[in-house]
């Protein structure tokens, strides 16, 4: 950056801000948007490294940025604003998009404009929702992951909600089960709670990809909210003028406050913990414990949950935040990132591992003897946990779980299994989870209870495991004659209805009874579910079975029914089946 562009930010600002530094004062935990910090704008949290590293199309962010904080500037470039289709940008209930260039065939969605056009969409929805005080106006609170088009998409998130006349309080690296509960805590120090949240992830996906999910205290929206939004960005988008746009961007100059809520939720988790084990100072202590954040939002977890805690952190790895995600996707369901947490675990000789996606809101646990907590035993060990407190209770899962899970926590443990669709909105409860499965530790240590997480591998035995557990993916190539100008969407359900009814002639195989998402299906001692991705053109194919050949029979199935079906790429599978 030239120091000329600095020196006019810093300028701009004291003419903008200096007013407000007595009224902001008293407020230690907040101060204005973009201080000067000696030399450097203070949410600028790329590193001198990272910008060398940086692909080219990426490195003008940040004077992007800077730029357009310059509110006395006349010069501003305002954006080209291409026609979009914003209904595209629905994922069920969140919104994805592309928005950095440098992988072919994918074009940038999520563009400034659009960016602002959406927060602004959701900022009016949420005037609907909300009955705003005329003393305070309402709050809205935005936070990312570590993704390297996070800063952009947060400053023309910030103009969107600042531009309809809202408070926005950016909160900068933070988790998605903290956003949403930044809805429910009562700090005014911190300006909470606030009426709003928007999380800036797209969780494992790509490092060109990103996108929202939007939350009040009533929980995550769905999917009519969503369209809801999109319609009102889409009428907001085709409204801008160089006016409107420039006013927004010194309202948000002008208004945008900056808080660290993330310390303020950790507090929370220490203290569930702490209350867990009958309020022992270090209810963790002894317990050796390694985090792997796959260089995503989970970092803080080390030293500000489980250190407080007591615990022996050391080992813990790829906790700084690198939004090219350069060690392993941080994907708990992901092979290498399993294997890289496994490895940590036993090289260190820890009590158990904890691994989390990038945004936070899935994990998995690794034993001391390297055995996965992960999908269908991370289920098994929370039921386990909620079924001694509350017998009888219903557990909610996705669909990607086994018959012996609902088997185990049926028959064994006596609760009752309800699978449902995937997704975050479904699954935002993953903070309580961690909690519970910290707080079972703490208070096993406190009852004199020892052996390290043998106690949370106890709580699973008995538990079918399949000996075969596979996922393909089978993906529908858009551009391909076959999809006749119609959608991936559309494609994909068509397949999903020849393949039911192809089960349906089927006498060895037995469609599930109950089933929210997909084509579900029993046989050869095992069972299959094809279901249409969230958010590509994708249909994953989860097999268990007890056998691979079992597995392939299985397989063999479902390849029979969606081979005329010429733009679905069964490359995988037909590798899986091959003898």
């Amino acid at each position: 950056m030239s120091g000329k562009i600095v020196q006019n930010v810093f300028v701009a600002q004291n003419r903008l801000f200096g007013t407000q530094y007595r009224r902001d004062c008293c407020a230690p935990y907040t101060h204005n948007s973009l201080p000067f910090c000696g030399g450097k704008l203070a949410w600028t949290s790329l590193s001198s490294m990272q910008m060398h590293t940086l692909p080219k199309y990426q490195r003008g962010f940040v004077n992007r940025g800077t730029v357009y904080c310059n509110a006395a500037s006349s010069t501003t470039a305002v954006p080209y604003l291409d026609k979009v289709d914003f209904l595209k940008l629905q994922n069920g209930s969140d919104i994805r998009g592309v928005a950095v260039s440098g992988v072919e065939g994918e074009p940038i969605t999520l563009t400034e404009p659009v960016t602002e056009a959406i927060a602004a969409g959701f900022a009016a929805w949420l005037l609907e929702k909300k009955k705003a005080d005329v003393h305070r106006p309402l709050r809205v609170s935005i936070g990312h992951d570590s993704r390297i088009s996070a800063q952009m998409l947060q400053d023309a998130v910030s103009q969107g909600i600042a531009g309809a006349g809202l408070v926005v309080i950016q909160y900068g690296l933070a988790s998605t089960p903290a956003m949403f509960n930044s809805t429910l805590t009562v700090d005014e120090a911190f300006l909470c709670p606030v009426d709003g949240a928007i999380m800036i992830t797209a969780s494992h996906l790509p490092y060109n990809r990103n996108g929202f999910k939007f939350f009040t205290n009533d929980g995550g929206l769905g999917k009519a909210d969503i369209k809801d939004i999109l319609e009102r960005a889409a009428d907001i988008y085709n409204n801008f003028t160089n006016e409107s746009l420039m006013k927004s961007k010194r309202q948000a100059c002008e208004s945008v406050k900056k808080v660290d809520y993330m310390t303020v939720y950790a507090s929370d988790l220490v203290k569930a913990v702490h209350k867990a084990a009958g309020n022992i100072e270090k209810p963790l202590e002894g317990f050796h414990i390694i985090v792997d954040a796959g260089n995503g939002a989970g970092g803080f977890f080390a030293a500000k949950v489980l250190q407080p805690l007591g615990a022996i952190t050391n080992g813990s790895q790829f906790l700084e935040p690198d939004g090219l995600f350069p060690n392993h996707i941080p994907n708990p369901e992901d092979k290498l990132a399993m294997k890289a947490i496994t490895q940590a675990v036993l090289q260190n000789k820890a009590d158990l591992g904890i691994i989390f996606d990038t945004d936070v809101d899935r994990s998995a646990a690794v034993d001391s003897t390297g055995r996965e907590f992960n999908r269908n035993r991370l289920i098994a060990l929370m039921s386990a946990i909620v079924l001694e407190e509350h017998p009888g209770t219903t557990i909610v899962t996705d669909s990607v779980t086994s018959d012996g899970l609902t088997t185990f926590i049926e028959k064994k443990l006596g609760g009752k299994h309800h699978r449902f669709k995937r997704g975050y909105k479904n699954v935002i409860d993953e903070a309580i989870r961690l909690v519970k499965l910290l707080n079972k530790l703490a208070s096993a240590r406190a009852s004199g209870v020892g052996g390290g997480s043998k106690v949370l591998t106890n709580l699973v035995e008995g538990l079918q495991e399949p000996a075969v557990a596979v996922e393909l993916r089978l993906k529908i190539i858009q551009n391909h004659p076959d999809l006749k100008g119609g959608s991936f969407r559309e494609y994909g359900e068509a397949v999903l209805k020849h393949l039911e009814n192809s089960v349906d002639l089927d006498p060895k195989l037995q469609k599930a009874p109950v089933n929210y998402e997909g084509v579900r299906a029993s046989g050869y001692g095992g069972w299959f579910l094809l279901r249409l991705s969230l958010h590509d053109p994708v249909l994953p194919l989860n097999i268990e079975a007890p056998s691979n050949d079992d597995a392939v029979k299985l397989g063999l199935s479902v390849a029979s029914a969606v081979k005329e079906f010429v733009a679905l790429d069964t490359s995988a599978l037909d590798k899986f089946i091959q003898p």
